[in-house]
């Protein structure tokens, strides 16, 4: 039995504008500096039909993490997947993660447009429900990378000098602050030397492993 996917109604389409419009216009320019006039005119509606959808602009840019979060979290559940059971080896699967972070910012992807990145300290002191939504996407991005290193551990191409959590946090703080520092030079240089970190710190040594 084929399995259809459901049509977005147009109410759900006209969300999803509002949502996307003003993650591109937060990732360039800052929540606090994004005004809900601009908004509306690039993404097309008018203004009741914001209120529709948002209380406020705090439970929009809410709602902007929230989405950004899960389509984040989707995407390294994707990567995940390739692991184990005669998949990708833990260090293939951490190696595609952090490589990401510079692959894609050759393109302006990731880095340009993580909002942890963009938004982080700003939400931290400016909205503690965009900042919870923040903290708990970090908190399960961490448990995620986490994954890849006990596959890692047992498939024997990582060594862990700490325990897959702890390591996941170090790991991921360590991206994260070379991507700031990377915005702040535009250079790739520091998010090189923190990969670079990285593979000699878990990398096990041994016999080339598999590409990605």
């Amino acid at each position: 039995m084929t399995q259809t996917t459901a049509t977005p109604s147009k109410s759900e389409i006209t969300r999803q504008t509002i949502l996307s419009t003003g993650r591109r216009l937060v990732a360039r320019d800052g929540f606090g500096a994004m005004g809900l006039s601009q908004l509306l005119k690039e993404a097309g509606v008018p203004k009741g039909s914001f209120y529709h959808y948002f209380a406020s602009k705090e439970a929009y840019g809410e709602a902007i993490l929230t989405d950004y979060v899960e389509e984040y979290l989707a995407r390294i559940d994707t990567l995940l997947a390739r692991g184990g059971q005669g998949g990708d080896r833990g260090a293939d699967l951490l190696m595609a993660f952090c490589q990401a972070w510079l692959d894609q910012d050759r393109s302006e992807g990731l880095v340009s447009t993580c909002l942890v990145v963009k938004l982080g300290a700003e939400v931290a002191d400016l909205s503690e429900p965009m900042r919870a939504v923040l903290d708990d996407g970090v908190s399960q991005l961490t448990a995620r990378i986490a994954q890849m290193l006990k596959i890692g551990a047992k498939d024997g191409s990582l060594v862990l000098d700490a325990p897959a959590p702890d390591l996941a946090g170090v790991i991921y703080a360590q991206l994260l602050g070379a991507a700031i520092l990377s915005k702040l030079s535009h250079s790739q240089h520091p998010l090189e030397r923190a990969l670079d970190d990285i593979k000699r710190r878990v990398m096990a040594r041994g016999p080339e492993r598999k590409s990605q």
